[in-house]
């Protein structure tokens, strides 16, 4: 398998696992590297032809389930709302939910509209307070469950090229740290994974440039590129039960560029 190289998680096998935004991307590889420990995945997001590709990437590397995924929009929560209900019957129930899906589209700040800041609220951040509301009954009645919010470091940067992005990053942390409180007492735990420039196929299509290439480097104090791969594997120890000291905190995977 590809991801042998990482750690094993035995407590992650069998486990029900829900991840937005799993098609492409980071969240491509959250799906790819779930299945491999032997949790039972499922994902949606809109792309149905890459999230086929990413199933059978899962098929091909081994995954003794195959993940089952959901052709929704996530600004739709009411088909959110069924998704989660049909993978716990599905999946024997939801054990971990990973919050990722988002779309980090540049704007400048003089021409966001009233329905442009909406949208980018809408699609960086509400679904994941609801995915939480829809998810957590279930983590309540078998009395454990972690939940990663996949955040970004790029509210740290201070720099005007997405603001609606930004702001509504910046307000995950707010989400774990008050959910934390709200489920710990039922041993439920709530983090937040914040990647730094990973160099996903779309941020290599879009956004990619010498130019600023050589100033992350700069700023990194690992002089490599953070790989998909590697900041999944934060993830996996927060949803393990290797994790389970750690609640109410945010994790930064940026090779030391904040």
């Amino acid at each position: 398998m590809s991801t042998s190289r990482f750690a094993s998680y035995p407590s992650l096998a069998g486990k029900g696992v829900f991840i937005t935004g799993g098609a492409a991307g980071i969240g491509a590889e959250l799906v790819l590297q779930f299945a491999s420990q032997g949790a039972k995945v499922a994902f949606v997001d809109r792309d149905a032809a890459a999230a086929q590709a990413t199933i059978d990437r899962c098929v091909a590397a081994g995954a003794s389930h195959a993940p089952l995924f959901f052709e929704l929009d996530l600004l739709d929560i009411a088909a959110l709302q069924q998704a989660c209900a049909d993978s716990e019957a599905a999946l024997g129930g939801v054990h971990v939910l990973v919050n990722n899906a988002a779309n980090d589209d540049r704007h400048d700040w003089r021409d966001v509209t009233v329905e442009y800041w909406d949208e980018r609220i809408n699609t960086n951040l509400r679904h994941y307070f609801f995915a939480i509301q829809a998810l957590a009954p279930g983590m309540i009645a078998a009395g454990a469950g972690s939940i990663v919010n996949i955040g970004s470091s790029s509210y740290m940067m201070q720099e005007d090229m997405f603001p609606g992005y930004a702001i509504a990053k910046s307000a995950v942390e707010g989400i774990t740290r008050t959910m934390a409180r709200t489920f710990g007492q039922h041993g439920i735990r709530v983090n937040t994974v914040l990647p730094g420039w990973v160099p996903t196929e779309r941020q290599l299509t879009k956004w990619w440039s010498p130019e600023a290439e050589e100033q992350t480097m700069k700023d990194q104090a690992l002089k490599y590129r953070i790989m998909p791969d590697q900041f999944a594997q934060m993830v996996l120890f927060l949803a393990a039960d290797d994790g389970a000291g750690c609640t109410a905190q945010h994790f930064l995977v940026d090779g030391g560029r904040f």
